[in-house]
């Protein structure tokens, strides 16, 4: 395995494998991997020749007051956890090496970043676009693969490759848990023992409104409603910044519950901002 942080050599190599006719799969991170991470990198290695995996903190996409400066890190794990599961690249550059000190061109798709995450973060998915867009061009990917904890990072990259005909196939991979239900996340670093132990009361208010929409609820600011009133009792700790309830390709908020529909929440607790989410289907 390759340890590259030059965005021309990486460049140079994966136009070199699309020259011989290799298919490129690509795991974009921030690092601090976990087994959702390796989850990502398992699904895209059986499908392609060739595998790079990211390891970049992108500064354009933190807001002021984020934990950009203390965000975690574990290089020297991260590049061994990525070779035990078939990384022929790791691409770790700094960020002087991605952005020039004039840059000045941004992606982004803002129909579908208005709600959730991106009105509490409102460059985030800005900054997200503009680097998975660099990525795409610099390592020419066949398939990239990313996580459904971050549905609407999804979507949005989603809707940027149809509408800029990118030549790439976006998988999306399913959350992968705790066994007590906790989404894995690099973030979960920051949790106490004591909100450790009580996080898990994230997916089962999810679980429980599925179940209420199941039995007929059928009105959003109802459910929405509902949701708040059990963090408050389950979660007391919990800060929430967002219960929505939008369509899971469009992100738009939904009034009636009468077709699939995301429940998707960030609660803070303690230093860590946790995201969860759960298509209910109706």
């Amino acid at each position: 395995m390759k340890i590259l942080t030059d965005p021309i050599e990486l460049q140079h190599q994966c136009l070199t494998w699309r020259n011989q006719g290799l298919t490129i799969g690509l795991v974009p991170t921030m690092g601090f991997l976990h087994d959702g991470h390796m989850s990502l990198i398992d699904m895209a290695r059986p499908q392609c020749d060739k595998l790079v995996v990211t390891l970049f903190v992108n500064p354009t996409q933190f807001g002021e007051n984020e934990d950009l400066d203390n965000y975690p890190n574990d290089f020297d794990g991260d590049c061994a956890k990525a070779e035990a599961h078939g990384a022929d690249i790791v691409f770790a550059p700094a960020p002087d090496a991605m952005y020039a000190p004039d840059h000045s061109t941004w992606v982004n798709v803002p129909p579908l970043g208005t709600h959730l995450c991106g009105a509490s973060r409102p460059i985030h998915f800005r900054g997200v676009c503009t680097v998975v867009t660099k990525l795409f061009n610099l390592v020419q990917p066949t398939k990239a693969v990313f996580g459904q904890k971050d549905w609407q990072q999804l979507a949005i990259i989603r809707r940027m490759v149809r509408d800029l005909n990118i030549p790439v196939e976006i998988l999306g991979h399913p959350i992968v848990r705790e066994t007590d239900g906790l989404a894995l996340s690099s973030r979960n670093a920051y949790l106490t023992e004591a909100e450790r132990a009580a996080a898990p009361a994230i997916r089962q208010g999810l679980l429980k409104l599925a179940e209420r929409v199941k039995n007929g609820t059928r009105d959003a600011e109802a459910a929405k409603h509902w949701l708040v009133k059990e963090y408050a009792s389950t979660l007391p700790m919990g800060i929430v910044d967002y219960i929505e309830l939008v369509t899971p390709d469009s992100i738009e908020p939904v009034t009636t519950i009468s077709s699939p529909t995301l429940a998707a929440v960030a609660i803070r607790v303690g230093k860590a901002r946790l995201l969860d989410n759960i298509l209910i289907e109706v």
